[in-house]
């Protein structure tokens, strides 16, 4: 039971933070919030991503690449140039940290005023802070595991981030229905979506890429939509006026 609820909550805060922190916010800026929300929900993503903490200004870079060149040879992470979804990774990867080292300078239409926390981004990109957090999943699990099985779960746990990523990019781009012609191949995947908090609304996302909501027909539904609603009525966001 515990292992099962840990994995769950690992899972779901994660992606949370992926798609409410690093991708609306980050990189589409589909709302504000004032530096102190911003430095939270920051910590709150490297928590939750732990050692596999994603970079939001290398993210928002790739993730901006991805729409100005969907499904074509310059896409990061278009699933109809590999074989399988390992092979995408790895590209993905290569260029992700060409961006989050800053070897690389993105191209001037892609450069921008993304959040960045120097201090932190160096702390959550050393090797022992990600290992760290790698020791203390396999504790959890050594403690409260009950079957041998279980423990096939962790390497979801060690790259949680990467994974939902090439979920949404694999997935939203080869399998599901599309409601837009958008000169690419992005998908709308249900029922998958109702794990991935309206991520894999894909084909949605690309018709209307600065969209808040996700889902455009009725029997679809972005439960990420509603949580930014919520914070925009106490206060913690102000979505941007269409």
């Amino acid at each position: 039971m515990y292992i099962l609820l840990f994995f769950i909550a690992h899972w779901f805060l994660s992606l949370f933070c992926q798609t409410f922190f690093l991708h609306r916010y980050s990189s589409h800026k589909m709302f504000t919030m004032n530096k102190f929300w911003e430095r939270f929900f920051y910590i709150f993503t490297f928590l939750t991503q732990g050692s596999s903490f994603l970079n939001p200004r290398a993210y928002a870079i790739l993730h901006r690449m991805h729409h100005a060149y969907s499904d074509t040879e310059k896409d990061p992470h278009s699933p109809h140039f590999f074989k399988d979804v390992f092979g995408m990774m790895l590209h993905t990867k290569k260029i992700y940290f060409d961006y989050a080292s800053k070897k690389v300078e993105p191209e001037k239409a892609f450069q921008g005023n993304y959040p960045e926390w120097p201090l932190l981004d160096k702390i959550s990109d050393m090797w022992l802070v990600r290992i760290g957090f790698g020791v203390l999943y396999f504790l959890f699990y050594y403690y409260f595991a009950t079957a041998w099985w279980q423990f096939l779960l962790l390497p979801i746990h060690f790259l949680i981030g990467p994974v939902h990523g090439a979920i949404v990019n694999w997935c939203g781009h080869k399998y599901g229905y599309s409601n837009f012609d958008n000169n690419d191949h992005s998908k709308n995947s249900l029922p998958w979506d109702l794990f991935m908090l309206g991520e894999l609304f894909q084909n949605n996302h690309h018709k209307s890429p600065n969209s808040l909501n996700f889902s455009k027909k009725w029997f679809e539904f972005d439960p990420t939509f509603l949580i930014i609603k919520a914070f925009d009525l106490i206060g913690i966001v102000n979505i941007r006026k269409a």
